[in-house]
């Protein structure tokens, strides 16, 4: 007899936790960590976008907040928009602000993350983080946050409600970071469904909504019932709406675009990471990570919007208990034993992935019709 899906991941979320207490994991080996930075004087914040803040995704996220941490700090806090991720560009906005005196300088995008270092080099006194960023120095932290967890979550609730078997899901560039998400999604379903379909196409592009669009009505034409979105556009919402299926958002909550099929989305609260980081940064103490922040559903910087009713009761009670046992550390969705599409183990059973393979993830999952490219 078929074993149902919460007595089948429940053994799942048993086996790794058992498996955690047996195997040690690899870990990326970490550099010397930095002094304590000092400021050049009491913070004064800026933020620097290479669009418009109000942008309906990505930005949007981000500054929601830096309105949060306002209000929280009782300060007000400039932005700079549209700033190519250009250096000569990025150079001159973050040159004007700290000639104006600020020294706590919040990028905001993976292009900027040359840049920045440079700035960062050239002005020892002065404190960068940037979101999404991959350069990293004694007064520079990158910071990103483990979205696959809630992806995988978003999984689940995709696979209940779809009576097709088919969903699907839109990267915006076949990286790491977008990777990491198509997977989870893709395992949080299959955790609920084993034999659930699901497509996955790249646009190669972070914000093209025609595209997005037409990618959507096409996984709709081949069948898929819940569109998941990995990008910040509202098309596909609206066209997943149209033809009467349900959707997934990212970054914000996607609903007002969907209010009859938005199941889920996973969402930024990014002040839980700037609060802390700022607050170090006031008192002495803050010292970047020389290979990042990474912060997680356990520190409250993802997670998922509310669940509709149209998932039923038991996986919602399922998905809550995964989330308890993620947040835990007792379960990863990408705790092994888990397949690329060729059938090859990329990740041998009772070892959880590290973050360098996280980083550098290059498959997909069994189960996942798309190519990488």
């Amino acid at each position: 007899m078929t074993p149902d899906p919460a007595s089948r991941l429940r053994r799942r979320l048993l086996g790794a936790a058992a498996a955690l207490g047996l195997v040690a994991l690899s870990q990326p080996l970490a550099a010397p960590g930095a002094a304590a930075l000092e400021l050049s004087g009491e913070p004064r914040i800026a933020f620097i976008y290479a669009a418009t803040a109000r942008d309906g995704g990505w930005n949007e996220a981000l500054d929601n907040a830096r309105l949060r941490v306002e209000a929280e700090l009782g300060v007000t806090i400039p932005t700079v928009e549209s700033v190519p991720e250009e250096a000569t560009a990025l150079k001159n906005a973050i040159d004007l602000l700290i000639r104006r005196g600020f020294n706590v300088i919040v990028g905001t995008t993976y292009g900027y993350s040359e840049g920045i270092l440079e700035a960062a080099q050239e002005n020892p006194g002065v404190a960068f983080v940037n979101a999404s960023g991959a350069t990293n120095s004694d007064n520079l932290e990158g910071f990103y946050v483990r979205s696959y967890e809630a992806w995988y979550l978003a999984g689940m609730a995709a696979a209940s409600v779809s009576e097709t078997g088919r969903v699907g899901i839109l990267g915006g560039f076949p990286v790491g970071v977008v990777n990491w998400d198509v997977n989870a999604f893709a395992l949080g379903a299959q955790a609920v469904n084993p034999e659930i379909d699901v497509i996955a196409v790249y646009t190669n592009s972070w914000w093209d909504p025609v595209r997005e669009g037409a990618v959507t009505r096409a996984m709709l034409d081949q069948g898929a019932d819940v569109i998941a979105n990995n990008l910040s556009s509202s098309s596909p919402f609206v066209a997943a709406e149209e033809a009467g299926a349900k959707s997934i958002g990212f970054q914000l909550d996607m609903s007002q675009h969907a209010p009859n099929g938005h199941l889920t989305s996973v969402v930024f609260n990014w002040d839980q990471h700037l609060l802390p980081t700022l607050a170090a940064l006031k008192d002495g103490t803050w010292e970047p990570n020389p290979w990042g922040a990474f912060p997680s559903m356990a520190d409250g910087v993802v997670a998922l919007s509310p669940v509709s009713d149209l998932v039923p009761a038991e996986v919602r009670a399922l998905i809550e208990e995964t989330a308890d046992a993620i947040k835990a550390g007792t379960f990863s969705p990408f705790d092994g034993p888990i397949h690329a599409q060729d059938g090859r183990v990329v990740i041998p059973e009772g070892t959880r992935i590290d973050d360098a393979g996280l980083w550098g993830m290059d498959f997909l999952v069994r189960g996942v019709t798309g190519t990488l490219n």
